[in-house]
């Protein structure tokens, strides 16, 4: 094999390469070791996951046999969703110097299980004898019942209470299924960045990386530390990598699961604490810290096989629990079971927060497989990892895809996993404790040494096995630029776990996950014939190229056949005093005027809007460029109450309730926004003046009937009209742009417009239309840097029509009478473009916006400024 291996360098250096390169087809398969750079790369990521929805079982009497049985029953809870972007570059800055940077935003809500309970507990059911027929168990929260509706036998086996119509007499009947307690959340959204920066030698590697996570209840900071030895002639590699995370958690607990879950235990050791800011909300504070090392190895058997190993550890400890899981407990009174039938024992059904372990050590240790298989110019990888921690858990990871090119460039890749757990050693689906619930003295109201030192229902703990299948489709087309789309379908079961068992088959679930992505490949665009050394290629007149990154459609392509990619970000900020008019004014006269003839109890403090949007441009003549613009928008809402409103005895039930719902926990919404699709036509063009109309419609592709979930009651109510992530309606956008340069300077003007095709959304209403005008001039401050001044005046319509469904109208953002008006501002840019070299063509550019006058419709918070930076390539 020596010899072998000596002579491989000519001989093998193609199917190594096809090895490699199909093993890195897949997202997420690199490891976050350090290994050999790959190509140089930019590249963009949209998925979207969905749960299938949970069994929620409960009571069924049949009136004709009055026989009852525990069934599950499909619930009307909306499941959970996921909705997530992704984008990054890999870039080489020398020879030697990479660097590489992600950044990923999700946004998630739907119903979520936070515990479990016998659902004979939760079952309110008919008499025996009588003709009715009752359903039971989807209620958001398990309340229990009644004292002698909890009731077990003496070996803790769950019973069904009914009451005998004859006698009067509770009877009993054992049932074992459990069922799972769902709660319901309004969208959230994580934003998670990350960058890492390498050094290469001949035989070595180093990098440094870290990144931060945020959410609105959780923010994770970490740094990482990689290093790769190649020995024996680069056909052995070593990895060995460090990590470190610090976490802390500020969850805001729901002000209507207070009469549901018992938080005294951390109220007691101050972890939860008042916030009268946000109306006294309960805010659980916890920090924890993680350390892990891996280590691995990799070695090539031969020219078309390849075999890795790694190792892992992690340490963490600090608060490891969830603050939104709870476990329910039985308090059973000894003293309190004289009038119950013999082997009969009845308590209160309580739920307390979960208590895990404040340490955690975990092992794992894994092993890849990659075989290219010639004949078929295709690949097989074979993955398999364990795992164990101190929790008890011991976890089974088997993967295995195939890669196999299928002509013309496509590559189809069928994929499937396999996953197995045990369950860890603290979790347990529900307790009895034997004391009484309310009577301890140490400050609680139960005694914690009678509980388990630690306890969590949280199904992520339980035994369980998970199949899974998919497959990822690409398409690699000239220039450097692939296409890629995947769908997966996984099933969650408790019999599936090795061993069997059917113990949890009441977290039994089903979930799919779509994903599509465009990756360019700036090498081979490079090698396609981009030059490197020369500025003709970047100062190619495209004309409008050098207008400021918030103007749209303000250039196109110069030639036939011409390709662009480019990203788009745009932030807008409203934060500061309410307007009427222009004019700020204070909350008493919001309160009387700005809820028309009600009165309102809570106002906007701030809002933020930000858009990632991908400019994809092709030119089929010389005279058109055809542009795609899909978009990823999530939005983050703030609200306080108004003095001065005090509630009425006229005022819905629950008013109060959802005032504090509103004002601690805030909107957030985020998902796909509407997708443009335009023409760019040329009017005019001599070199120094050009002129070009566009035109093109706004697909409805965007959620515009986004509700709040509240735990209370299933539907809260549709979102403020200014959250919706899309117009909902198709919408004609004409513009028209004239652009001009001339030595150092250039200049442009821009008239544009939304008109709205339709009178009215799904959800009963539509956007006012939209006019805009704007004029710059720019002045080239070097070969490749230049700065520019925009002056921009907008006018947005009213919205017509209202939502045609249930909305808590609080505050002057769900009336429509509050949208719209002019809006005038002036914008500052600067604009880079890479002269020479490798990246030679890249174009940034960054403008502010800064609100001059703000001229509203009724009662909205002042704009603050806006924030819109590009990134673009010609090819």
């Amino acid at each position: 094999m020596a010899v072998i291996n000596k002579q491989r360098n000519s001989d093998n250096g193609v199917s190594l390469q096809k090895l490699t390169a199909a093993a890195l087809l897949l997202p997420g398969l690199i490891a976050s070791n350090v290994h050999a750079a790959e190509g140089d790369e930019v590249d963009f990521q949209y998925g979207h996951y969905e749960e299938s929805s949970r069994n929620i079982y409960g009571l069924i009497a049949d009136p004709a046999t009055s026989v009852q049985s525990v069934s599950g029953l499909s619930n009307t809870l909306k499941p959970i969703t996921v909705d997530s972007i992704h984008g990054g570059a890999k870039i080489s800055l020398t020879d030697r110097v990479k660097f590489s940077f992600n950044y990923l935003q999700d946004t998630w809500g739907g119903a979520t299980p936070i515990s479990t309970a016998p659902a004979a507990f939760g079952v309110n059911v008919p008499r025996l004898g009588s003709d009715s027929v009752t359903v039971v168990g989807a209620t958001p929260y398990l309340q229990g019942g009644s004292y002698f509706g909890n009731a077990v036998t003496g070996q803790g086996k769950p019973l069904i209470s009914t009451y005998d119509p004859n006698t009067g007499n509770p009877v009993y009947q054992q049932s074992n299924q459990l069922t799972t307690i769902l709660s319901t959340a309004s969208p959230e959204t994580r934003n998670q960045g990350d960058f890492k920066l390498g050094y290469e030698w001949d035989r070595a590697a180093l990098s440094v990386g870290g990144g931060i996570s945020t959410e609105r209840d959780y923010e994770s900071r970490f740094g990482n530390l990689g290093g790769r030895w190649d020995l024996n002639q680069k056909q052995t590699t070593l990895n060995l990598g460090l990590s470190y995370t610090n976490s802390d958690t500020n969850a805001v607990l729901a002000h209507d699961s207070f009469a549901y879950i018992d938080t005294s235990a951390y109220k007691l050791n101050g972890q939860i604490q008042t916030d009268s800011g946000k109306a006294n909300a309960q805010i659980l504070q916890g920090n924890r810290q993680d350390w892990g090392a891996t280590f691995g190895v990799s070695q090539i058997i031969n020219k078309t096989a390849l075999v890795s190993a790694d190792v892992g550890y992690t340490r963490s400890t600090g608060y490891l629990s969830n603050p939104y899981k709870a476990v329910n407990a039985l308090f059973i009174d000894q003293a309190a079971q004289s009038m119950n039938p013999a082997n009969v024992f009845t308590g209160d059904l309580k739920a307390l927060l979960e208590k895990r372990p404040n340490e955690r050590n975990q092992v794992n240790l894994g092993g890849r497989y990659v075989q290219y298989i010639t004949p078929l110019d295709a690949a097989l990888h074979f993955d398999y990892h364990f795992a164990i921690d101190d929790w008890g858990i011991l976890a089974h990871t088997f993967d295995a895809d195939w890669v196999q090119p299928v002509g013309d460039n496509w590559t189809i890749t069928p994929r499937v996993r396999y996953y197995s757990q045990e369950a860890a050693n603290f979790y347990t689906p529900w307790l009895i404790s034997q004391q009484a619930y309310g009577s301890s003295s140490n400050g609680l109201n139960y005694d914690p040494g009678l509980l388990p030192a630690n306890y969590s229902s949280d199904q992520r703990l339980a035994g369980f096995g998970a199949l899974s299948g998919g497959v990822i489709v690409s398409k690699r087309f000239a220039k450097g630029l692939t296409l890629e789309s995947g769908f997966e379908y996984y099933t969650h079961q408790s019999s599936l776990k090795i061993g069997g068992g059917s113990e949890n088959n009441f977290n039994n679930f089903d979930s799919w996950n779509v994903n599509a992505a465009l990756k360019v490949d700036l090498e081979k665009l490079s090698l396609a014939g981009r030059t490197h050394d020369s500025t003709q290629a970047v100062h190619e007149h495209h004309p409008g190229g050098d207008a400021p990154a918030g103007v749209m459609f303000s250039h196109m392509l110069p030639k036939a056949g011409d390709m662009m990619v480019g990203y788009r970000f745009m932030r807008g900020e409203q934060r500061g005093d309410t307007l009427q008019g222009t004019h700020s004014v204070n909350d008493q006269l919001i309160v009387d005027n700005g809820c028309g003839p009600n009165p309102c109890y809570i106002k906007t403090t701030s809002m933020t809007m930000n858009m990632h949007m991908l400019d994809l441009m092709y030119a089929p003549t010389d005279w058109l460029t055809l542009m795609l613009m899909p978009q990823f928008v999530s939005m983050d809402m703030a609200m306080n109450s108004l003095d001065g409103a005090p509630l009425a005895p006229s005022d819905p039930p629950g008013t109060a309730d959802m005032i504090n719902h509103h004002v601690q926990s805030g909107h957030q919404t985020g998902g796909i926004g509407d997708v443009g699709m335009y023409g760019l036509i040329k009017v005019f063009d001599n070199g120094m003046h050009h002129l070009h109309a566009t035109a093109g419609f706004s697909a409805p592709t965007g959620n515009s009937n986004l509700k709040l979930n509240r735990n209370h009651q299933i539907d809260g109510g549709f979102m403020d009209y200014g959250m919706q992530l899309g117009s909902g309606t198709w919408d004609f956008k004409p513009s028209v742009t004239y652009t001009g340069k001339w030595d150092s300077f250039s200049w442009g003007a821009q008239s544009s417009g939304t008109l709205r095709m339709q009178n009215q959304n799904q959800a009963g209403y539509a956007l006012g239309d939209l006019f805009q005008s704007t004029a710059w001039g720019s002045y080239n401050l070097t070969q490749w840097l230049s700065t520019s001044v925009r002056g921009i005046y907008t006018a947005q319509g009213g919205i017509k029509g209202q939502y045609n469904g249930l909305v808590n109208q609080l505050g002057p953002m769900d009336y429509t009478s509050n949208y719209g008006g002019k809006y005038w501002d002036v914008g500052f840019g600067l604009s880079a473009t890479v002269p020479s070299g490798a990246f030679a063509g890249h174009r940034v550019s960054f403008e502010w916006l800064q609100p001059v006058q703000d001229n509203v419709n009724g009662y909205q918070v002042q704009r603050s400024g806006a924030l819109s930076a590009t990134w673009g390539l010609a090819f």
